[in-house]
């Protein structure tokens, strides 16, 4: 297959173009790199190798685990030991691939297979993504600081705080104004965020009028020095509905500390539908509903992610005529890390005192309900540009194709969440793809694997590459041996299966 599309040669003309001199050019970003025999390219992911332009990494293969009466085999332990791989088991994905951007030429692989009696093709490329960033899930009700501040990495806004979400906060890291927009220190500090956030590295933030805190996929986030533990189990008004009964008969008011909503057991409709008699207890902030307070502090990294320390202050004052000496009195933060018992004396001042074993043995199930604070990355990108001419001469009908669900889009074999609208808008959760996934160009763009699977009968009515089809069997022969094989991620759906039929 000297001349075939697998040939270095071949390859070689797909990635760059030969200059005089033994010199090539390097068509993988718009830096456009001329490089010498024997050297790298800026990014160092290209190469000059006798003459031709190689990807400096392998092209990464992942193999499916044999299915044996429904119990998975793994296919490896270790390195792979060179023995055939099954073309029906392997999924060749767009880690170390190469890119033909901008892509007036076909995708470094166009491969072929049959899977479940359908012949498939599957379109495998490096994209290189300014149109891209990170959505970052932080599961804490601690305070990182104000909506829409800013994010910092090394001095550099990189991104900012965005909405939070029931229990975590959400920061937005990335995108192509941070790249492109600023300075070229902001785009590469951006860039090098990116890309550590989507290696799986821990990266610290500081945020404006906020707080520091160390973000590592899968990582419990870092705050201020402090790892965090507990993601909250409900807001106050949550926590008291979930634990009411619970409380019946052990304490006669509990009052749950929360930056969003604050509950107060016998006013909110949980104690009322308990027959709680009321404890005259008022607390600071604004009432929304009976029990349920907004504002009765700063946010904070305090009790329930407010800025106090004292829970006894939010308590704006005691009705005489309503509460009586030997209320016993709870107050606990939505995570159950921080709790306080107290009991009325004849002024009608909550004393502190030793808590009761079963009023602490629910306060332990409200952090055994938590669950464990973890931090989320999911990878954004925008693939609507001239990606799709490497995949398509009509690239408008791959878009459609996309968003109809006929053609399946992966990144490194893992799953998107393809958002709806126009364009190829998609988004994957970091720690599904392989490691090493992800690389960056001096331009400063993210690169990163994307891989499109199809019939082959809908792939020839797209108007695709046919001519660079190769069939998976040639590329298990020509390519393996220089390939890095892994173990397909059992939690990940099989891109290969059948896709759905299109509408109507």
């Amino acid at each position: 297959m000297s001349a075939g599309p697998l040939s270095p040669e071949a390859r070689s003309d797909k990635f760059g173009a030969a200059e005089e001199g033994g010199i090539v050019r390097c068509d993988a970003c718009p830096v456009l790199c001329r490089i010498r025999p024997g050297r790298a390219g800026a990014c160092s992911r290209y190469a000059n190798e006798d003459g031709r332009l190689v990807r400096t990494d392998p092209v990464v293969l992942l193999h499916k685990a044999v299915d044996e009466g429904g119990k998975l085999v793994a296919f490896e332990t270790g390195e792979w030991d060179g023995a055939p791989l099954d073309p029906a088991r392997t999924f060749v994905t767009g880690i170390g691939s190469g890119t033909t951007y901008p892509d007036y030429k076909p995708a470094p692989f166009i491969v072929s297979a049959e899977h479940e009696g359908v012949d498939t093709v599957t379109v495998v490329t490096e994209g290189i993504f300014s149109y891209c960033g990170v959505k970052v899930k932080i599961d804490t009700d601690r305070h990182l600081g104000p909506e829409r501040a800013a994010v910092r990495v090394g001095g550099e806004e990189v991104g900012h705080v965005t909405t939070a979400e029931y229990g975590s906060q959400m920061l937005s890291v990335g995108g192509v104004r941070h790249l492109t927009g600023g300075s070229k220190k902001e785009g590469n500090t951006t860039c090098d965020a990116l890309l550590r956030l989507c290696s799986g590295e821990a990266v610290a933030m500081s945020i404006d009028g906020g707080h520091e805190v160390v973000v590592q996929a899968g990582r419990a986030p870092v705050v201020d020095g402090k790892p965090e533990s507990r993601m909250r189990v409900g807001c106050g008004s949550a926590t008291v509905g979930i634990f009411a009964k619970q409380w019946l008969g052990q304490a006669d008011e509990v009052v749950v500390v929360d930056d969003h909503i604050t509950g107060v057991l016998t006013e909110h409709q949980a104690g009322r539908v308990l027959g709680m008699r009321p404890a005259g207890v008022r607390v600071r902030g604004r009432r929304s509903t009976p029990g349920r307070y907004f504002q009765v502090a700063n946010p904070g990294v305090g009790w329930g992610g407010t800025d106090i320390e004292d829970p006894l202050s939010v308590i704006e004052r005691i009705d005489p005529a309503v509460a009586w000496p030997g209320l016993r009195l709870l107050m606990t933060s939505t995570t159950g890390e921080h709790a306080l018992w107290c009991v009325l004396d004849e002024a009608l001042r909550p004393v502190p005192a030793g808590m009761p074993e079963a009023v602490r043995k629910v306060v332990e199930r409200i952090g055994e309900n938590c669950e464990p604070s973890l931090c989320t990355v999911l990878f954004m990108a925008g693939a609507g540009g001239s990606l799709r001419a490497g995949v398509t001469e009509n690239p408008v009908l791959l878009t459609r194709s996309v968003a109809a669900g006929e053609t399946r889009v992966t990144m490194g074999g893992a799953p998107v969440y393809l958002w709806p609208g126009g364009g190829i808008t998609v988004m994957a959760d970091v720690l599904r793809l392989p490691k090493n996934a992800f690389g960056s160009v001096p331009t400063p763009a993210i690169v990163a694997p994307i891989e499109f699977t199809m019939p082959r009968g809908l792939y020839a009515r797209l108007g695709g590459h046919m001519e660079d089809v190769v069939a998976i069997g040639d590329i298990l022969r020509d390519v393996a041996p220089g390939a890095r094989v892994g173990a397909w991620n059992a939690d990940n759906p099989w891109p290969m299966g059948r896709p759905r039929p299109p509408a109507g």
